[in-house]
Order: C-alpha cells, then sequence, then structure tokens
C-alpha cells in the first residue's frame, strides 16, 4: 500500500496517525529525502530506512498519537558508531532529518435538512477540512444538480437520503458528530432532538428556529419526551452568533459557519489543556431565524 493510500485510509475510518518524511539527507543514508512512512495506533505504512532511524521515528510517533494536541516536529539522526541509539547501531556515514507530521481525526458536521440555509452552510462548511453529512428526506433537494455546488469541496461529503425518517441516520454518524438540524418540517426538528437527547455521542446540537418553537419543544422535550432540563439545555437555539442578525439563508449561514468554528476552537483548546474546563457558552438572544 502506498503511504498516500494509507494516508486516505486512515482518514476515512476516522483514525489518527502521524506521517514521517525522510526531509534532508547529507552523506550516505538508507533512504534519500522524500522517503515517507505512515505510523498508525497498531499498524505502520512504508519505511524511511529501517535501523534506529525509522525504530525512534515511531516510537515518537506513538507518542504524538497519544498527545492531546500535537504540533509537526524535526527529528535529527547522525548515523555513525560513536551515537549511542535506542535501536542498535547505524553507522551509514551521514545525517538524517525526519519531519512528523500528525495527522488528526478531523471533525465531523451533520446537517439535517439541506434547503436554502442548510445548502448555503454546506457551501462555506465544505472549505473546511472535515467530515459533512447530508441528510434530507427529499430527493430533490440532494440531487447531483444541486450539489454540484460541493464538487471542489475541501471536506469529505457524505450524502444521505433517506424516504422518511432522518432520525435513523444518526446511528451512522462517527463519535462527536456536531448536529445542526434545520430541516423544513417542524415534526422531523422535534424528532430528531428527541432521538439525539436519546442516545449517541455527539458534539453541539443546534437547532434553527424562533424562540416560540424552541418553547414549544421544550416543553415536549421535557414532558413528553421525559428528558431532564439539563439534557434538554444541551440543545442551543436559535443558532449562529446572535450579532448577525439578518435573516437571509446566505448571510444565517455565515453566522452559523463562525459560530461552529469557534466551538471547534474550544474543543482544541481544551484538548491542550487537560483538566481545564471548556468555556461557558453565553445564552444566546432569542433571534428569529427563518425556516431552511
Amino acid at each position: 500500500m502506498t503511504w498516500i493510500a494509507a494516508v486516505a485510509g486512515l482518514r476515512a475510518r476516522r483514525e489518527p496517525g502521524v506521517l514521517v518524511t525522510v526531509a534532508a539527507v547529507r552523506g550516505h543514508a538508507p533512504r534519500r529525502a522524500g522517503a515517507k512512512l505512515v505510523v498508525g495506533q497498531s499498524r505502520t505504512w512504508g519505511s524511511i530506512g529501517g535501523g534506529n532511524v525509522e525504530a525512534v521515528a515511531i516510537d515518537r510517533a506513538r507518542e504524538l498519537l497519544a498527545a492531546p494536541d500535537p504540533e509537526p516536529e524535526l527529528m535529527d539522526f547522525a548515523l555513525n558508531d560513536k551515537v549511542i541509539n535506542a535501536h542498535g547501531v547505524q553507522c551509514c556515514g551521514g545525517t538524517v532529518a525526519v519531519l512528523l507530521e500528525p495527522l488528526p481525526v478531523v471533525p465531523a458536521v451533520a446537517i439535517f435538512g439541506v434547503g436554502h440555509v442548510g445548502l448555503e452552510l454546506a457551501r462555506i462548511l465544505a472549505r473546511q477540512d472535515l467530515d459533512l453529512h447530508l441528510i434530507d428526506t427529499r430527493p430533490d433537494v440532494l440531487s447531483d444538480e444541486r450539489l454540484a455546488v460541493l464538487a471542489d469541496a475541501t471536506a469529505q461529503v457524505h450524502v444521505h437520503q433517506v424516504p422518511m425518517l432522518p432520525e435513523q441516520v444518526l446511528a451512522e454518524l462517527p463519535s462527536g458528530t456536531h448536529l445542526l438540524i434545520m430541516t423544513h418540517d417542524h415534526a422531523e426538528d422535534a424528532a430528531l432532538c428527541d432521538a439525539a437527547l436519546r442516545g449517541g455521542d455527539f458534539g453541539s446540537i443546534g437547532l434553527i428556529g424562533s424562540s416560540a418553537k424552541w418553547s414549544r419543544f421544550r416543553r415536549r422535550l421535557q414532558t413528553e419526551g421525559g428528558h431532564a432540563p439539563e439534557a434538554v439545555a444541551r440543545i442551543r437555539t436559535p443558532i449562529g452568533l446572535p450579532e448577525i442578525t439578518g435573516k437571509e439563508p446566505a448571510t444565517i449561514a455565515v453566522g452559523v459557519a463562525a459560530d461552529l468554528l469557534l466551538t471547534f476552537e474550544r474543543e482544541r483548546a481544551a484538548a491542550a489543556a487537560p483538566g481545564r474546563q471548556p468555556e461557558a457558552v453565553s445564552p444566546q438572544s432569542p433571534t428569529v431565524q427563518p425556516k431552511a
């Protein structure tokens, strides 16, 4: 398997990894600059020449995999018999610089409802390095022609067309997926809110709509759904930055995307500082948002 295929496989399986590259060589060395090795949690693919250099690089890569927010780093090796190595002697005579680049698991976002706002939001999020799931019960909304605007997406786009029950897709989403609920049907929105609170390891849960809509939903989720108030409070509504008050679909989408990117930043900050509590989310004003 090529290193490109190995990296693609890790991405598809949502597994972290480290790309190890021979960045520079002086003198004699087992491999030329550009040789690559991919390190996963339990497997490796490719080689940078074996011996002590590769063994130490793998050891360090596994340490990076266990770190909360790893950064790329360079390692230098002298290949002579005067150097004390952890994994045996390499006396080729040259020096090697090795670059280790962490390949983290990217965020995942699911947009339930790809109407006017949903499509505009997908266009923005598709420019980010993430897994983007688009779910709708209307086949025409998910047609190839309509989604052609996402053809050059940076994100990995997954389209889920479901005939009746969009909440069934929740079981297929990866752990930590951020949910954005904005379907064309308030009944679907309510069912999705209920199902999201009942099970699944999700990230944030956002619901588009007005304060009147949320008042009805909150009451039903507690009285009919049996959800505790603190569980219902996980749902954020209205979504987006409250300072952006425009009601055009593209404007709403910008605010929602910006708020989601801030959520990603808070998650990264929390991961980089073990024991630190994530920043509290300020209650948002009851801005009325149009339906998708």
